[in-house]
């Protein structure tokens, strides 16, 4: 790659708020361990400008190197997708057969400044399938987007007293009948909803979409994706703002 090719993200250091949540990612507790989990987390440091700005907040900065992998800046290290999640990786030995889940080449990051979205390309099935499963073509069907995802607060004995309140209200009572019980078979035909780690990312429902939870962090994950209409929250979780630090504090002009 050249100098000036950074693939829609700025030159040199920036921070990556997420337009959901508007949290920063995140390299986890700091660490530069191999497998170190990149998440969301509040922004530690408002300025800028790189004279400062606190050098302890610099998990949450990332530059693209020249070889176009996304890097951290605390680490040194480069971003890698395991599984679905975003995490360091040390660059590793080939190991045969190659590509595999351990030895492979790195995901490149690409950053739309238009749709503020961004997309993760890869050169191989990032299943890493054995060498004798059977060839397939579907990863290269897809769209791999990162995208944060919302955390409800836990339940409380409020909402459940509501709920049953509610549901009892709704429903006749069936008096001296116990509840059906689901079986094995409604939930493996789909007729049970299955729990909420379970949902296919772009088909949460306006439900799915909140984001209520106290916790500070959230998560944050790679998913492939087809063309389909999603409500303004999904594409919202898909959109990022990437801001570039600066050297110098910017000055304004202007007529005394």
């Amino acid at each position: 790659m050249t100098a000036d090719d950074t693939s829609g993200f700025p030159p040199g250091y920036f921070v990556i708020r997420s337009v959901a949540c508007a949290r920063l990612l995140d390299v986890t507790m700091d660490e530069i361990e191999d497998g170190t989990e990149i998440a969301l987390w509040p922004e530690k440091e408002k300025s800028l400008v790189e004279s400062f700005r606190d050098p302890e907040t610099n998990n949450q900065v990332f530059f693209i190197d020249t070889s176009g992998a996304l890097c951290s800046r605390s680490a040194g290290h480069a971003v890698d997708v395991e599984e679905d999640r975003l995490v360091l990786r040390h660059r590793r030995p080939v190991s045969h057969p190659f590509p595999n889940a351990y030895a492979h080449p790195l995901p490149k990051f690409s950053y739309s400044p238009q749709t503020g979205e961004i997309t993760v390309h890869f050169t191989c099935d990032p299943a890493y399938p054995p060498p004798d499963a059977p060839a397939s073509n579907a990863w290269k069907s897809k769209t791999y987007l990162l995208t944060s995802i919302p955390m409800r607060r836990p339940r409380t004995l409020i909402d459940d007293a509501s709920e049953f309140l509610a549901s009892t209200i709704l429903t006749p009572i069936s008096w001296g009948r116990a509840a059906p019980q689901a079986t094995p078979e409604q939930v493996f035909n789909g007729d049970i909803d299955l729990n909420e780690d379970d949902v296919v990312e772009e088909e949460r429902g306006e439900e799915g979409e909140v984001d209520d939870s106290p916790e500070a962090g959230r998560k944050v994950r790679v998913i492939g994706v087809v063309d389909r209409v999603l409500n303004e929250k999904a594409r919202n979780r898909r959109r990022w703002v990437v801001t570039p630090l600066r050297t110098v504090n910017a000055k304004t002009t202007g007529s005394s």
